[in-house]
């Protein structure tokens, strides 16, 4: 009896997280404008997807962002976490406590405050795109330092002292020796970084160019118009950033249960 109700709970749950994705994916290949009516098959919504030059320009600009900062956030969470690793105790819960805030912290703060010190107080130009990046990699190098941490402590830390002993210096230590051990949580907190950049709202609002649109901006002002055509490509778009998740995801499952 409790292993058919754990399975109906699980079950339902699955059906709230999914269902919703699957029905905006079934609407995005018919000519139905508005969901609820179902009318007939269509590829027309992917088709303007990639022939409409301002959502190309926008997909291609927010993908660039997301791979721009989560390389940038990888690098400084990744260094975060194995300096505070080899840190002191005291050092160390120190760096981890202050890890939590931005972690904790509401995104609308977070962009509030990088808009305010940035352009406000040191006069940064939001044209050149320096507050739109450093507001993405504020918000994802926390989340890189969690992914990288919970290698850093499966790892022997006497590895890298050992290293050093065979006659190896400091740099050929880090990369050679424990960068490889660590290399999963790296990958991991690096996809997590693309996946928080491409959804990222309430930062790029603050932070972005006035020309300058990315995903979840976009999509939050042309919900707000009545360009139909936008609107349903927007489905296909969705539809296709959910198969490219299902796929990584997928890929990477295998490979770990491979290795």
């Amino acid at each position: 009896m409790k292993m058919n109700l754990g399975k109906i709970f699980i079950g339902g749950m699955l059906l709230l997280l999914y269902l919703p994705i699957l029905v905006l994916a079934f609407y995005s290949f018919t000519t139905s404008a508005n969901i609820g009516s179902v009318h007939g098959f269509t590829l027309d919504n992917y088709v303007n997807l990639f022939s409409n030059e301002e959502l190309r320009g926008m997909i291609l600009g927010t993908v660039l962002l997301a791979l721009g900062a989560a390389l940038l956030a990888t690098a400084l969470g990744t260094l975060g976490a194995i300096g505070a690793f080899y840190s002191r105790k005291l050092t160390k819960s120190a760096v981890g406590a202050m890890n939590q805030v931005p972690v904790i912290n509401a995104d609308v703060v977070t962009g509030f405050s990088v808009c305010i010190m940035l352009v406000v107080v040191l006069g940064i130009d939001k044209s050149t795109f320096v507050p739109l990046v450093v507001g993405h990699v504020v918000l994802c190098a926390p989340f890189v330092y969690l992914s990288v941490v919970p290698r850093l402590k499966q790892m022997d830390a006497s590895l890298y002292e050992a290293a050093m002993d065979l006659g190896a210096t400091p740099r050929q230590a880090l990369t050679k020796v424990v960068l490889p051990q660590i290399q999963p949580g790296i990958v991991s907190g690096f996809a997590l970084a693309v996946t928080l950049s491409l959804d990222d709202y309430f930062i790029a609002s603050y932070t972005k160019p006035a020309t300058f649109d990315t995903i979840s901006t976009y999509v939050v002002n042309a919900t707000k118009g009545s360009q139909t055509e936008i609107k349903t490509a927007l489905w296909a778009l969705s539809t296709l950033i959910f198969l490219i998740v299902v796929l990584v995801v997928a890929v990477m499952n295998l490979k770990e249960r491979k290795s």
